[in-house]
């Protein structure tokens, strides 16, 4: 990758970093190595998280704000990994962030993964833990987010979806990290600067998660009606597959009357601010999402 495409904060790591990083052969390996991370991290990510399991079987780790006296906003957040990998606890410190920080309630969701589960299961966990949340004498109902980063900003869009078909929740907004949004990237042409991501990993992730699933109903991209969602920001960076496919959706939730905000990271690869978390870069983006959630939540009038 030139280093003139790159982000001075990046540049070093975008030498090493590959260019793929699943498939149908490195998968197994890969999930063991990031169950293996996750259970080394700091423990004082975890310190105040709470293991919950649900009676539908949904895993739930929850962050609750200190010293927070009354019913407070919250945030359904999904982490990542490609439909295919990935856990809730790998993004502990993060959700323990964005609970210290905003004074808000998060609970992080173990959904299942695709191969073994695929669509409609992993929503459905997703969209059990949000009627979940929103029962907590904890909350505040009317006051909930839902986000998630690169797959999980993909269910996170695909749940904003369902809660407005089935309409039992109303989620007040998206907060949508370079979210996986449409399966049909994976036949656009492949980029020098993609990191992590690209095409083929994109073709089996969404192979795996489908299943035999009709796309235009499982994929958030492919569908026609996307009015009376919640109001969105969507981060994505210049260097990411999902960079087109992102500023696209963006433009068709505008167009449908739904407010959607977009912050553009030049020279950024996919999943920069997870490798780099200590990078200026990936802070300026996490400040950016308090800021986006802190008005969000904010109450009313």
């Amino acid at each position: 990758m030139p280093n003139t495409n790159v982000h001075p904060d990046l540049r070093r790591i975008a030498r090493l970093a590959p260019r793929q990083l699943i498939g149908p052969r490195t998968l197994p390996v890969v999930r063991a190595l990031d169950g293996l991370l996750a259970r080394l991290r700091k423990p004082n990510a975890s310190r105040d998280v709470e293991v919950i399991t649900l009676e539908s079987g949904v895993g739930v780790r929850l962050f609750r704000p200190v010293g927070v006296p009354e019913a407070a906003p919250a945030l359904l957040w999904i982490h990542g990994g490609g439909y295919v990998m990935g856990t809730a606890r790998r993004d502990d410190r993060l959700c323990h962030q964005f609970s210290a920080r905003l004074g808000i309630t998060v609970a992080s969701v173990d959904y299942r993964l695709a191969p073994e589960h695929p669509y409609p299961a992993p929503l459905e966990d997703c969209y059990s833990a949000l009627t979940w949340l929103a029962r907590l004498p904890a909350v505040d109902r009317e006051r909930i987010a839902i986000g998630g980063a690169s797959a999980g900003g993909g269910l996170a869009a695909a749940l904003a979806l369902l809660a407005r078909d089935r309409g039992e929740v109303t989620p007040i907004f998206q907060l949508l990290a370079y979210p996986m949004l449409d399966d049909r990237s994976s036949t656009t042409a492949d980029k020098p600067g993609y990191r992590l991501w690209n095409t083929r990993s994109n073709h089996f992730g969404w192979t795996a998660y489908l299943g035999d699933a009709d796309p235009k109903v499982a994929v958030p991209a492919r569908r026609d009606d996307l009015s009376g969602l919640a109001p969105a920001w969507i981060g994505v960076g210049t260097n990411d597959l999902f960079h087109d496919e992102d500023l696209a959706y963006a433009e068709r939730l505008r167009s449908a009357g739904v407010p959607c905000d977009v912050e553009v990271v030049p020279g950024v690869f996919h999943g920069f601010d997870l490798v780099v978390p200590k990078a200026e870069v990936s802070h300026g983006f996490f400040d950016r999402q308090c800021d986006r959630l802190r008005t969000a939540l904010a109450p009313a009038g």
